[in-house]
């Protein structure tokens, strides 16, 4: 006989703090012998999801962590990855996704910086960890086989299947620290609550109209926002996640015939790889696609209502749990022109339904008016906010001066209340759908010796979005070539990160001195509408 989960600690019968672990409950009490988890070969049904997740978090317990200690993650789109997204908070600590793509000083300073006691690393990625300092962590490396001898299907074994015992004390407490680039070069660890992350969740689905019959390919990174929560909601409904190790846009093709995939989420690069593959064709069933991470062409959305997928546009930080807004679909623009309806379907939109509606304001904080000329900045409140910058209460409260969160983009609002993005306040570069700070870029470029001084910009490019371009002066006597100061860069920071261009010659100034990014910036973005892309 069924047992009912048990979800929190005695309660007032009004009253359940709200967390995602109880997501993966429900969906194992509901649907014990349905397949929950696709990786290769490997099948899991939600029984032994649920008891793997149990597993994980009983053997964390037993390490001696306390309530809220961090437990860090650096692995693919892979089961223990997403195990770990209930297991790690149903043993009442916080997890700590990593960036897969970063390199290894960056690596150390996120471990020391959230203090993490235990650290999961994917057999691939040890190489990146070997150079690090890890006295004191407990270091547990995933081979991904699922079969005895991978050390993570030892550690998980010596666990118990029945849940823990319940540490969550209320919903406002942090799930997960997600580091985001920052304008100062250093990232930022970002605080997600057990409320915004079970909402959030919800809204995924509501907004992209998963059901329990979904098959959701895992194309976007579990440690990006974490799955922009699709990590919970995809278990909430007691749907399939279809796991996928690196992202190619041939195996994605084979994976939506063959697992009968319905839903993915992507960056434009992701998807302009997957329109253009040779295996691509006209889809026999409708396949949803969220897209988000810098703003889709309307050639791009265009060409996905092509072969039949429907694209739902989203945007949002790391800040906001992922998504914030949707481009939600008028029927009126049915009747539109082609390239009409998709320059529409390219805005931003407002706010999902469990967020508050964004605005666009002025530097007073005044709406500016609704002309689809008058650019401001957007601002955003609601569950899907986050806590704070975990240990930096100055960044958190310029983050949220005037009582909102400051995107740091800027944008016009059009007269129907939807947000269209035009250009970046804060420094920052997004490519392929990763943050990159010019700041950090620009300390990596001019540790260079010939290097006397340089400025970062984002640059249009076809395939990422955004690339950085370095402006480079060098010192006099001194000389140096592109390839040079790019690989230079590639021994500092993450290879994404690097310049993918170098221009040599004085930089342009103020009077007193100030390099005037804008003239930088006007040139490369000479003929485009919008300063993002």
């Amino acid at each position: 006989m069924k047992k009912v989960p048990r979800v929190s600690k005695e309660r007032d019968p009004f009253r359940t703090e709200l967390t995602p672990v109880a997501f993966l409950r429900r969906s194992a009490y509901v649907y014990p012998d349905k397949v929950a988890v696709v990786h290769g070969d490997r099948r899991y049904t939600y029984r032994q999801f649920e008891e793997r997740s149990n597993r994980l978090a009983s053997r964390l317990r037993a390490l001696g962590l306390r309530h809220l200690d961090r437990v860090a993650v650096i692995a693919p789109n892979i089961p223990a990855t997403l195990e770990a997204h209930f297991g790690v908070p149903a043993a009442g600590l916080v997890l700590v996704p990593i960036n897969t793509r970063l390199n290894s000083d960056e690596i150390a300073y996120i471990l020391k910086h959230s203090g993490a006691k235990v650290f999961f690393v994917d057999q691939e990625l040890e190489g990146l960890v070997k150079p690090i300092d890890l006295t004191g962590v407990t270091v547990i490396r995933i081979d991904d086989t699922g079969a005895p001898g991978d050390p993570y299907e030892d550690f998980i074994a010596e666990g118990s299947p029945e849940p823990c015992e319940p540490w969550i004390e209320d919903e406002w407490e942090t799930i997960s620290i997600n580091y985001t680039s920052g304008t100062t070069g250093r990232p930022k660890g970002v605080m997600i609550h057990h409320r915004g992350a079970y909402l959030n969740a919800i809204g995924e689905t509501i907004e992209t109209s998963l059901t329990a019959d979904a098959k959701y390919m895992w194309t976007l990174p579990m440690f990006h926002c974490n799955g922009w929560c699709f990590t919970w909601g995809v278990t909430a409904l007691g749907a399939t996640h279809v796991c996928l190790r690196k992202v190619d846009s041939s195996r994605i093709w084979d994976l939506i015939d063959t697992e009968g995939v319905t839903h993915y989420c992507g960056a434009p690069t992701v998807q302009i790889g997957i329109v253009n593959d040779p295996k691509a064709h006209t889809l026999a069933r409708t396949v949803t696609c969220a897209v988000a991470g810098a703003p889709p062409s309307p050639t791009l959305l265009a060409r996905l209502k092509e072969l039949g997928f429907r694209p739902v546009h989203v945007y949002g930080l790391t800040e906001t749990y992922g998504p914030h807004t949707v481009c939600s679909w008028d029927p009126g623009w049915d009747g539109l022109p082609a390239d009409e309806m998709a320059r529409k379907a390219a805005r931003q939109g407002q706010g999902y339904v469990i967020a508050d509606l964004v605005r666009v304001v002025d530097d007073q904080m005044n709406d500016v008016p609704m002309d689809a000329e008058t650019l401001g900045e957007v601002v955003m409140r609601g569950n899907n906010v986050m806590k704070g910058y975990f240990e930096q209460p100055d960044a958190t409260a310029e983050a949220f001066r005037g009582g909102w969160f400051h995107s740091g983009d800027l944008a016009v609002w059009h007269p129907d209340g939807y947000v269209e993005l035009r250009d970046r306040k804060k420094d920052i570069i997004i490519s392929g759908g990763e943050n990159i700070s010019t700041i950090e870029v620009e300390q990596a470029v001019a540790k260079h010796p010939a290097v006397m001084e340089c400025a970062v910009i984002a640059v249009p490019d076809e395939k990422w979005g955004e690339r950085p371009k370095a402006f480079v002066t060098l010192k006099p006597g001194k000389n140096a070539t592109e390839a040079e100061i790019i690989e230079h860069c590639r021994g500092l920071i993450a290879h994404f990160k690097c310049p993918a261009a170098i221009e040599f010659g004085d930089l342009p100034k103020t009077s007193t001195g100030k390099v005037q990014k804008f003239v930088l910036r006007n040139k490369e973005w000479a003929g485009k509408e919008k300063r993002i892309n």
